[in-house]
């Protein structure tokens, strides 16, 4: 139950005569009822409200729930003194008066030093008058149907023409009223009195026509004051709520985080000695390179820097190792967009190609890929191959990172970094490796207005090697148990 479904609860108790006892000896509704209106008769004869026409009697259908025998289901228009539309004027930074306007209500209170003033003809302002316990209605847009019971004035103030003002006997409890103001019942009776239009809006006559169970005046207060001492244990319900829905929104991305660091420490599954060990993995790995440069098919490149203690981000398991990307991955980037025109002194053609914005989280959308000449000796380092591990080097995305699993090729273009492996490596552990560092903030990358991840630093960033057969056994777990991540959203 959310906290506004629990305070919709007790103001429908309230509201049914629920929440407090009935006593005989405060007398009934209907005795209430009778006074009010004898007032009402005695402000006419003294023309100091307007005699308006009957309203309509009460049928069977509108009294949707049994109310206490000295109970009494009424017309809001039968309580009211007055129910009146605001004043339409400009508001100004001087003026006459101040006007209060639909926007200077927040969180239930008037924001007086924010209030604007209006100028206003002096015999007109007693009609618009605010004082203490009138109860203002939103009539139109998206607060349409949100009321604010007035409960000081510090400045003379009017109010502003998407108000409507309603004004009662003072033989009524006005927080009960308010409290009406803000159950199912009220609710239901404004959507269905509401004029469905581009702005929404309700009149004084859906008001009027409202009906409310009305209890004795001395059961209104001590419904009120039972409310009142409820509303600090539901502030305190919504505060735990809020919390835990904040841990439950969290939870699934966490649970995520918590197992890819088990997996990338080592953690997540037993090593096996018969499996090796990552130092032997390397330096097959570097046979390999050593092997490709001989060919001529990578160039060769300066020895990257010893890993030091400090960049040990964690303790990893003696079969491990350390090592930095641009070790076990040959790494470029792609080419610098310009003009899809062929260039006549140098042989290529118009290829496709991809960008940060085909680049997702291990999967690409190709629904619009853009085309751009390529020369033949460009082809070779920007040209993306299945079995390719492709990352977003700048912006917001920096870090995101797919493996190309198509069984054609396409090109890619500068703002993407090209991680190909120089032998066979579980290229899901890596991609799991990557997702943990960037959400991790654990990339360093550069900059502030929009962070980079540089080729230097990636070339250079330090991750942890398992042997390969159990880089294949972390992938197999993780991918029993993250779906199950996914099922808690």
């Amino acid at each position: 139950m959310t906290p506004q479904e629990l305070k919709n609860s007790i103001l429908q108790l309230a509201i049914q005569g629920k929440l407090v006892e009935q006593r005989p000896e405060e007398g009934t509704a209907k005795e209430l009822f009778v006074r009010i209106q004898e007032e009402k008769l005695r402000l006419i004869a003294e023309k100091k409200i307007k005699k308006e026409k009957p309203l309509p009697e009460i049928t069977e259908d509108e009294k949707t729930f049994d109310i206490p025998e000295s109970w009494m289901w009424v017309r809001w228009g039968d309580l009211s003194e007055s129910i009146q539309y605001g004043y339409n004027a400009p508001a100004q930074s001087t003026g006459r008066i101040k006007m209060v306007r639909i926007s200077d209500i927040q969180e239930g209170k008037v924001l007086w030093e924010t209030v604007p003033f209006c100028n206003i003809q002096e015999d007109e302002i007693p009609n618009y008058l605010l004082k203490k316990n009138d109860i203002l209605f939103a009539r139109t847009g998206g607060t349409v149907g949100k009321s604010y019971l007035v409960k000081d004035v510090p400045n003379e103030s009017i109010y502003a023409g998407y108000l409507i003002r309603t004004r009662y006997s003072e033989s009524l409890c006005p927080e009960y009223m308010k409290y009406f103001m803000e159950s199912s019942l009220y609710w239901t009776q404004l959507k269905n009195g509401t004029i469905a239009t581009a702005q929404p809006n309700c009149n004084g006559k859906t008001l009027s026509k409202m009906v409310l169970p009305l209890p004795p005046l001395a059961e209104q207060k001590r419904i009120v004051a039972k409310i009142e001492e409820l509303l600090p244990y539901i502030d305190r319900y919504e505060q735990a709520w809020s919390k835990l829905e904040q841990f439950n929104s969290r939870f699934p991305e966490d649970m995520k985080k918590s197992l890819l660091q088990y997996a990338i420490q080592g953690k997540l599954v037993e090593q096996r000695p018969e499996e090796g060990t990552a130092e032997e993995l390397f330096a097959r790995i570097q046979e390999e390179k050593q092997r490709l440069i001989a060919e001529k098919k990578i160039k060769r490149e300066k020895p990257l820097p010893e890993i030091t203690e400090d960049e040990k981000l964690f303790d990893i398991p003696e079969s491990w190792k350390w090592v930095r990307v641009g070790d076990i991955f040959a790494h470029n980037t792609g080419k610098a967009m310009n003009s899809t025109a062929k260039k006549v002194d140098k042989p290529g053609s118009v290829k496709r190609f991809i960008t940060t914005s085909n680049l997702y989280w291990n999967s690409f959308d190709l629904s619009s890929v853009k085309e751009m000449f390529f020369s033949d000796d460009e082809l070779e380092r920007c040209t993306v191959t299945k079995g390719d591990l492709l990352m977003c080097e700048g912006g917001a995305y920096y870090g995101r990172t797919a493996i190309w699993n198509y069984d054609y090729d396409i090109c890619f273009q500068n703002h993407v970094h090209r991680l190909r492996p120089y032998q066979a490596v579980t290229l899901l552990f890596f991609y799991h490796l990557f997702y943990f560092y960037k959400s991790m903030n654990m990339m360093n990358a550069k900059g502030t207005a929009m962070p980079g991840l540089s080729s230097q630093t990636l070339h250079q960033m330090v991750v942890p090697l398992p042997p390969l057969s159990e880089q294949k056994r972390i992938v197999e777990k993780l991918e029993q148990l993250l779906p199950l991540c996914e099922r808690l959203k």
